[in-house]
C-alpha cells in the first residue's frame, strides 16, 4: 500500500504579515531611539529650567533648546554641569525615575536638569570682570555693561563688589536674577569640593559646558530666540589668560 505524503501546512498569510509588520515597527523604533540619542549627544537637547536664577529671561519650568555645535561667547546663556558645590546654593531640577531618565537619555523627554545649571556667560578666559563702576554697573575689560534688557527688574548688577581675572580654560557665569543666583560670585571664596586655592570653584571649566541655550519652546506663549545682548558686542579683547585666577573682593577704582 502506498502512503500518501502528508501535506505541509502553510502559515496563514495574515500571520506572517503581522510578524513582518511587527519586526518593521521594532526596527523603526530602535532606529529612532539611536538617531535621537546621537542628536542628543552631539547636536542638541532640551532642558527644563529648574530655578529662578535666570528670571525674567527664563522662568521656572520653561523648556529650552540647547545646541552643542558652536562655541560659546560672552553674553550666551549656557547650560553646564555642576563644577562642584554649586547646586548646594541653588535648587536643582527634580530627578525623574528610571523610566523617565531613560527617555531623557535617548532624547525623547527634556532633561530635568538634575546635575546641571544655566547662567549667562559674562567672562571668557583672560577677561577682567569687576563690579561695580560709579554708576553701579558691571564691567568687563573696563567696559561697563548696560544690562537693563535682561537684568531682573529691581536687581543691582551685584550686591557684592569684586575684581577678577578669568583663568585659562574657564569662564565666569552670572544669573540674570542676581539676588537669587548662586553663581560665580558666590563661590569666589570657596576652595571647591577637592580643596585647592580659594575661588577655584568660581570659574567653570569650559569642558563642563553642555551648550548654549538658543530657543524657548514651551510654554507656547514664551516661544522665542535667546540672542546675545548688544552690550556684549563692544567689549574690548581680553589680555593673556593666567593659569590661575586673580581675585579681589574689593571694589574697583571709581
Amino acid at each position: 500500500m502506498t502512503e500518501t505524503p502528508t501535506a505541509t501546512k502553510e502559515k496563514p498569510a495574515h500571520r506572517s504579515g503581522l510578524a513582518a509588520a511587527a519586526r518593521e515597527f521594532v526596527l523603526i523604533v530602535v532606529g529612532a531611539l539611536i538617531v535621537s540619542s546621537i542628536l542628543r549627544a552631539f547636536v542638541g537637547q532640551m532642558f527644563i529650567i529648574p530655578s529662578e536664577s535666570m528670571q525674567n529671561t527664563l522662568l521656572v519650568s520653561d523648556r529650552v533648546v540647547v545646541e552643542k555645535l558652536t562655541s560659546v561667547e560672552r553674553g550666551d546663556v549656557v547650560v553646564f554641569e555642576d563644577p562642584g558645590g554649586w547646586l548646594g546654593s541653588e535648587e536643582s531640577g527634580q530627578k525623574r525615575g528610571s523610566v523617565g531618565r531613560f527617555f531623557e537619555v535617548v532624547g525623547l523627554l527634556p532633561d530635568s536638569s538634575h546635575g546641571h545649571l544655566i547662567k549667562r556667560l559674562v567672562g571668557m578666559p583672560g577677561d577682567k570682570v569687576a563690579c561695580c563702576d560709579s554708576k553701579g554697573r558691571l564691567m568687563v575689560n573696563g567696559q561697563p555693561l548696560e544690562e537693563s534688557a535682561y537684568l531682573y527688574p529691581g536687581d543691582a548688577a551685584s550686591a557684592m563688589e569684586f575684581q577678577v581675572t578669568v583663568p585659562a580654560g574657564k569662564v565666569f557665569l552670572m544669573g540674570d536674577h542676581r539676588s537669587e543666583s548662586g553663581d560665580s560670585r558666590v563661590h569666589l571664596s570657596d576652595t571647591g569640593p577637592d580643596g585647592g586655592s580659594p575661588g577655584d570653584s568660581a570659574f567653570v571649566p569650559m569642558d563642563k559646558i553642555t551648550g548654549r541655550a538658543i530657543l524657548v519652546v514651551w510654554p507656547a506663549n514664551r516661544f522665542g530666540k535667546l540672542d546675545v545682548p548688544d552690550t556684549f558686542k563692544s567689549i574690548p579683547a581680553p589680555g593673556p589668560a593666567p593659569d590661575k585666577p586673580s581675585i579681589s573682593l574689593t571694589p574697583p577704582p571709581k
